[in-house]
């Protein structure tokens, strides 16, 4: 039988990336470099490995940076426990591999994606040879997908969430949904957009948010005692995962919210810490005297803005911020996890533009612990009736992701034993 014709925006991906494979490899190279990636780990993005394949089976999670990354911390786990299975997780940011380091299960292997062409992919696949592939949420590359199918690997979708793009696409994206044996969706809503693009109703496996019921955070307990210590009764707030889209309000309600509260601290934890040089140099020219967190343990008495320029922290601001606005809010980037700020206690702010995670800001918003801003004023007005001491300890509410988690952990793993037929 010959098999469908693929939409022209698809066909038209794999027809360039197929005739320009070395423009593609070296913008991949490029962009390594322009993270900060370690430089001897650039073959990876060839689909060169830097580690061997562990024997036995194999199980490859694909989660692109941080947010995927911390997504999937308690079902890496699940996959851990199983005996005999190896676990290679691959990301696309610097940032989510740190994330990765600091989250994988003992044994876990880490990789960066190779570049969508085909000598990549096939290099990268020829040496992994994984009994399973899982993408998590919505970073789809087409030809690494096809290798996959063409090798008859099993694919698994994982927590995918609302996209305007594949809205748009919708041909394009029925023809790589098709592809996929098990697909998981963050809320029944989602997984209504994805059946209306024809995937059959039997591949969906257990719906819910991942990041909804991941455990809590960790922080150092040295260092959150220092900085309770520090702070005293000093009034704070956080400004967590900002963009440059994001920063101009932030330093707006800043100022505004300062105009009642003198002391007034920001902990200001931008979404990429290699931006945290420029976004200090901001604060400078706006009068503001600013610590980073790489050169001061804690903030000076007479700091108004504390810059947190590493990664891993966020944990310790949960704890300490009783009010944090959450960034990508203003800007095009759709909104990030809430759930791990509020499970900590905190109250979150958000900007309007929050369709990647518009499901979990309403139901925060209903259980008052999310609420809307409009603009900088009204974020300004929010901080000042908000910020307070930074709080002594708020109870953690108990982890439950074992649930969800075990639930996906069982799909996959009876995918990968007994994966179902795929249509011709």
């Amino acid at each position: 039988m010959t098999p469908p014709r693929r939409p022209l925006p698809l066909a038209a991906y794999l027809g360039l990336t197929g005739w320009m494979p070395r423009l593609v490899e070296a913008l991949a190279l490029r962009a390594h470099s322009r993270m900060s990636a370690p430089p001897e780990r650039r073959a990876e993005r060839l689909g060169q490995a830097s580690a061997a394949r562990p024997p036995g089976r194999l199980v490859w999670l694909h989660a692109a940076s941080v947010g995927e990354v911390t997504s999937i911390a308690d079902l890496m786990g699940e996959l851990a426990r199983t005996p005999d299975l190896g676990l290679l997780v691959t990301t696309t940011t610097a940032t989510g591999a740190a994330a990765a380091r600091r989250l994988m299960p003992d044994g876990t292997i880490h990789q960066y994606l190779p570049a969508d062409t085909p000598g990549a992919a096939s290099a990268f696949l020829d040496h992994w040879q994984p009994d399973l592939a899982g993408f998590v949420e919505s970073d789809l590359w087409p030809r690494l997908l096809a290798a996959c199918k063409a090798r008859s690997t099993p694919l698994a979708l994982i927590n995918a969430r609302h996209s305007a793009t594949r809205r748009r696409l919708g041909r394009s994206f029925s023809a790589l949904l098709a592809q996929f044996d098990l697909i998981t969706c963050q809320n029944p809503q989602v997984q209504a957009e994805i059946a209306q693009l024809g995937v059959d109703p039997a591949r969906f496996g257990p719906t819910g948010d991942l990041k909804s019921e991941n455990a809590a955070l960790a922080a150092d307990p040295a260092e959150l005692a220092a900085l309770r210590a520090a702070l005293g009764s000093r009034p704070l707030w956080a400004a967590v995962s900002t963009h440059a889209e994001d920063e101009p309000a932030v330093r707006a309600a800043h100022q505004e919210a300062r105009s009642r509260h003198p002391d007034l601290l920001l902990l200001h934890a931008p979404r990429h810490p290699e931006r945290s040089g420029k976004v200090a140099a901001d604060w400078q020219a706006a009068g503001h005297v600013v610590a980073r967190r790489s050169l001061d343990p804690v903030p000076a008495a007479q700091s108004s803005v504390f810059v947190i320029d590493s990664l891993g922290l966020t944990g310790l601001i949960y704890r300490l911020a009783p009010v944090v606005f959450l960034g990508g809010s203003f800007g095009d980037q759709g909104g990030h996890n809430p759930y791990e700020a509020t499970r900590l206690g905190a109250l979150v702010l958000h900007g309007p533009k929050v369709a990647n995670a518009a499901a979990a800001y309403a139901q925060l918003g209903r259980e008052g612990t999310a609420r809307s801003v409009t603009d900088a004023h009204d974020l300004g007005t929010a901080v000042a009736g908000l910020a307070g001491p930074a709080r002594s300890g708020p109870a953690v509410q108990p982890a439950q992701a074992a649930g969800l988690a075990a639930a996906i952990a069982q799909s996959l793993l009876a995918l990968r034993a007994d994966p179902p037929e795929k249509p011709v």
